[in-house]
């Protein structure tokens, strides 16, 4: 079975399919993709170009445009954890105070570089929150196809810090995380995992999405640093 994943989840993942591996005897192959966003790195633009697989896990607005264009078997779908977006910065550097809009505009305009992915929490950033708080103009943002890229620029020093899912964050090396940006211009995603149209293998992708919306996975996802939802459904 073959699953592509976005940067969100993949920490709880990594922990999580070993054990459903054991437990059900279906080996598994992943590969990844940004959840939203342009360019070949996107999920959606390697199931168009026919790369094959059986799950995709991603962030619900992504998922959200592979149903509409009916890239995901119907009824499928089911949301697994929830994370905040977080501010990274390089391991043992000074955390800066984001506690408040107006901190966190100071940290972000005096950043030299601010990375961000180009998916689904930094496009929200660079579309949403910064032409609304009148900052557009005054950070010196670089968009990276995915969080990994934003984290590395920050953990080598080309960036001064990075804006992208907490449990991205901690999955990464080299960095911090030095909190999560304030309430009023944040963006809690939800990561749902659901079957691709067409799967060749449906009935282990059916039990990888039960196993991964179970309470059984609720303590990876917890040490992960995202919030499980899949027992509230």
């Amino acid at each position: 079975m073959k699953v592509i994943i976005s940067g969100g989840f993949s920490g709880a993942y990594e922990r999580l399919r070993p054990e459903f591996e054991r437990a059900s005897g279906i080996k598994v192959e992943t590969g990844s993709g940004a959840s939203q966003g342009n360019g070949p790195q996107t999920i959606a633009s390697q199931l168009s170009r026919g790369v094959q697989a059986d799950v995709v896990i991603m962030s619900r607005e992504g998922l959200t445009e592979l149903i509409a264009a009916n890239r995901i078997a119907s009824g499928s779908d089911a949301d697994l954890a929830q994370v905040p977006i977080g501010v990274a910065v390089r391991a043992g550097a000074p955390r800066p105070d984001v506690g408040t809009v107006e901190a966190f505009k100071r940290v972000v305009t005096g950043a030299r570089t601010l990375a961000v992915p180009a998916s689904t929490s930094g496009i929200f950033l660079v579309k949403d929150v910064f032409p609304r708080l009148g900052i557009a103009d005054k950070v010196n943002v670089k968009m990276t196809p995915r969080g990994t890229g934003a984290t590395e620029m920050v953990a080598n020093g080309e960036a001064d810090i990075g804006l992208l899912p907490v449990s991205e964050i901690l999955h990464a090396h080299g960095v911090e995380h030095a909190g999560v940006i304030h309430k009023d211009i944040q963006l809690v995603q939800v990561f749902s995992a659901a079957m691709v149209a067409g799967s060749k293998q449906p009935d282990a992708a059916r039990r990888l999405i039960a196993f991964l919306a179970s309470d059984r996975a609720a303590s990876a996802i917890e040490k992960a640093g995202m919030e499980p939802l899949g027992q509230r459904r």
